[in-house]
């Protein structure tokens, strides 16, 4: 049976990327499946797999067609983690497709591979 399995983001430094993932989403590397060119970090309590970092040679897309939301419920918890993320080693990037009042702040990890923090109360309503 097909599943979803997990996120996997191309990096090429893996233990600068291991600790910025590692403390930006509360998660642990693990031995499963562990290689020089692959690292799965678990959530914290080791209950489940939560994102893959490979080695990866090819250049970071600007607009990548998929990347991922972290997801935050306030303004001000927006902020904060966006400040947090920064001082973890992300960096905003210039992004030529915000809408307007975006609920969105769009960083790129270390290894330039472009994330966005989004504020859940300024989301639309489906």
């Amino acid at each position: 049976m097909l599943r979803l399995g997990i996120p996997v983001i191309g990096v090429v430094d893996m233990p600068r990327a291991v600790a910025f993932w590692s403390a930006a989403l509360n998660l642990a590397p693990t031995t499963e499946w562990a290689s020089d060119g692959w690292c799965t970090l678990n959530v914290a309590d080791n209950s489940a797999r939560a994102l893959g970092l490979q080695l990866s040679e090819s250049p970071v897309e600007a607009h990548p067609r998929v990347h991922l939301d972290l997801f935050v419920d306030s303004p001000e918890e927006q902020a904060a983690e966006v400040e947090r993320l920064l001082g973890l080693g992300a960096t905003r990037i210039e992004w030529d497709s915000y809408p307007e009042n975006p609920d969105f702040v769009v960083l790129a990890d270390p290894d330039g591979n472009p994330f966005c923090v989004v504020d859940l109360s300024r989301s639309p309503s489906t």
